[in-house]
């Protein structure tokens, strides 16, 4: 990612001064699939209630803005529109997709007026999924389900999924296996979505391979995103981005070659009024190492990156490459989180043409801005509101995916030239971290600076 145009001054202790973007160049509409008369792939919630109480589901969070619906027949046929153009349909968001009466009818409507080669897909817990419903479903013409499964010590499992056990998703996917085996006219690919968390990394290479034995094609893994200040501490991702800890590893080689430790520098420098000769030489290292970053328009956060946590930054690394050799071995499909937050962000919702409708028809653009709620960030609070660009009840969906408003929102998000908030100096800042948000320190008004999706922290089925 080029950060050229959004440079940020790295000064002493914990303060910055950004600099004004400057203009960036205009994205042609007639090449890109943000700027196509139809969304590629709608993203559809059938239903905001659920079955299980899973303690990392913004559903379980204080504060949260989520009203329990349906989505009704008039609401998704106000969707029809869009069909003939979609590459993929993905019935899913906060609820349990299986709890909807008219999932089947639904998957069989859309299936009728999409495009050859396009796919219809949801992820689910697999609780309700028995071999009649997976036949039933298969005839309707699905073609991706995709099951929660973050561990298969049954204890584990059902503290991370409270109401559920392993079992369950056993018994799930024996049910695909047998409808596979009476359509084998189905092109359905069956997947796993797995939530990383200090509690079940461990088991993450054993997932894949139980889940690859039962059938699986393919794995998304995740991390955990805090909605709960006591679940901050459960995050396996380090919160500083690659290229600032390849920078800092960098230096670091250097003092210590050099006999110097910057551990004590935010007290040494601001507490200290008379410093000697060694601290002096420390100071000024640290001040080098901050404008070799803004030479380079590297985020720099000194303090984060003194008390990174190395050891589990490695054994995550370890466990992600163990993982990775399961994949291979099983032949399963692995898409993989990163580490830590990535330097060349992007927006796949967005950058695939994508649009996000809730049960009630209201009209959205990622899964960031979906739903109110509170969330940590970087040990943080953080407050997300719903971003809303109209209701298809009151203008159809073409008009809302066609709307200036919106049209201009994805461009200004696929611009990138929002800062790297987990990784800038001032925070916690007043633009981020309020209540309302109207825009960054850029003056951008896209809230992306710190989505977990646009930092390679999250995947999702799309």
């Amino acid at each position: 990612m080029n950060i050229g145009t959004q440079s940020i001054k790295v000064l002493e202790g914990n303060s910055a001064e950004p600099c004004q973007p400057a203009a960036d160049k205009t994205l042609q509409p007639a090449s890109h699939p943000a700027f196509n008369k139809y969304p590629s792939k709608l993203f559809v919630e059938l239903t905001t209630r659920c079955n299980l109480s899973c303690q990392m589901c913004v559903k379980q969070s204080w504060g949260n803005g989520i009203e329990e619906g349906d989505m009704s027949m008039d609401t998704f046929l106000d969707l029809a529109p869009a069909f003939p153009h979609l590459e993929g349909l993905l019935l899913n968001g906060i609820g349990e997709s299986l709890l909807h009466p008219r999932l089947d009818e639904f998957i069989r409507i859309a299936k009728k007026s999409m495009p050859s080669g396009s796919w219809v897909g949801f992820q689910s817990n697999g609780l309700l999924l028995d071999e009649a419903r997976a036949v039933s479903l298969l005839d309707a013409g699905l073609d991706r389900i995709c099951l929660s499964l973050d561990a298969i010590c049954p204890e584990t499992f059902r503290k991370i999924r409270e109401g559920g056990e392993v079992d369950d998703l056993a018994q799930a996917f024996n049910a695909l296996a047998a409808a596979r085996k009476l359509r084998p006219e189905s092109r359905i690919r069956v997947g796993v979505e797995f939530v990383l968390m200090e509690d079940n990394m461990h088991q993450l290479p054993e997932v894949l391979r139980w889940s690859a034995n039962r059938g699986a094609d393919f794995a998304l893994v995740s991390h955990l995103l805090p909605y709960d200040a006591e679940h901050v501490s459960k995050t396996a991702y380090d919160s500083n981005t690659e290229q600032a800890m390849q920078l800092f590893r960098e230096w670091k080689q250097q003092a210590d070659d050099q006999g110097i430790d910057m551990s004590d520098y935010f007290y040494i420098y601001c507490c200290k009024y008379k410093r000697t000769e060694e601290e002096d030489r420390m100071v000024a290292f640290v001040h080098e190492m901050m404008e070799d970053a803004r030479s380079k328009d590297i985020f720099l956060h000194v303090k984060n990156l003194l008390a990174m946590d190395v050891g589990k930054i490695e054994r995550v690394a370890g466990i992600f490459k163990e993982a990775a050799a399961v994949a291979e071995e099983c032949g399963l499909e692995l898409k993989l989180p990163g580490v830590s937050p990535k330097n060349d962000r992007r927006c796949d919702f967005i950058e695939g043409g994508g649009a996000f409708v809730s049960w009630d028809g209201s009209v959205h653009p990622c899964y960031f801005l979906w739903h109110r709620f509170i969330c940590y960030f970087s040990g943080r609070k953080k407050y997300v509101n719903a971003k809303v660009f109209g209701n298809v009840a009151d203008k159809g969906i073409l008009e809302v995916w066609n709307d200036r408003a919106f049209v201009s929102f994805r461009d200004e998000v696929l611009r990138h030239e929002y800062p790297f908030c987990s990784n800038c100096n001032l925070i916690p800042c007043e633009y981020i971290y309020c209540e309302e948000f109207e825009q960054d320190c850029y003056t951008n008004t896209v809230p992306c600076g710190d989505c977990f999706w646009c930092l390679g922290l999250f995947n999702c089925m799309q």
